[in-house]
């Protein structure tokens, strides 16, 4: 090793020793989720979709999809999570693709109308919560399904 390339070695190592050293929680390190109040009205005794998720990367193509949790179900009726392909038009750069995607169904019971809500949580590829979305449902008769 040269002389020169041993005084810049030496050099840096100061430099790094006079930097204050922070240890931060592994906890911490992962952001809050992001909240979602969202609003769907629905029809009594029909299913209305009231929740997209699908993971369409820069170059258009599928990212992996997110995990969803029903975190808090609704007491007058039932949601479903379902695997389907989503036609995406005009999204970011993308003009025509089609990508996997999770979409959430709820159904009313026979005899509910009224406001009911359900909770979903949405978590990355690497397991962390990114998402938590809470619908509100609102059933009267003559309202248009989603």
């Amino acid at each position: 090793m040269t002389r020169r390339r041993l005084s810049m070695l030496l050099l840096s190592a100061a430099l790094l020793a006079t930097l204050p050293v922070v240890a931060i929680p592994a906890q911490a390190q992962q952001r809050e989720p992001r909240r979602v109040d969202q609003k769907v009205k629905a029809e009594p005794g029909k299913t209305t979709r009231i929740a997209v998720f699908a993971n369409v990367k820069a170059d258009c193509s599928a990212g992996p999809l997110p995990t969803i949790r029903l975190a808090e179900p609704p007491a007058g009726g039932t949601v479903t999570i379902r695997q389907a392909k989503m036609r995406i038009t005009n999204y970011k750069s993308c003009l025509a693709a089609e990508v996997p995607a999770y979409v959430a169904f709820y159904r009313p019971k026979p005899d509910f109308s009224g406001t009911d809500a359900v909770t979903l949580e949405v978590k990355n590829d690497k397991g962390e919560v990114v998402q938590i979305r809470k619908i509100t449902i609102t059933i009267t008769a003559g309202t248009q399904a989603l």
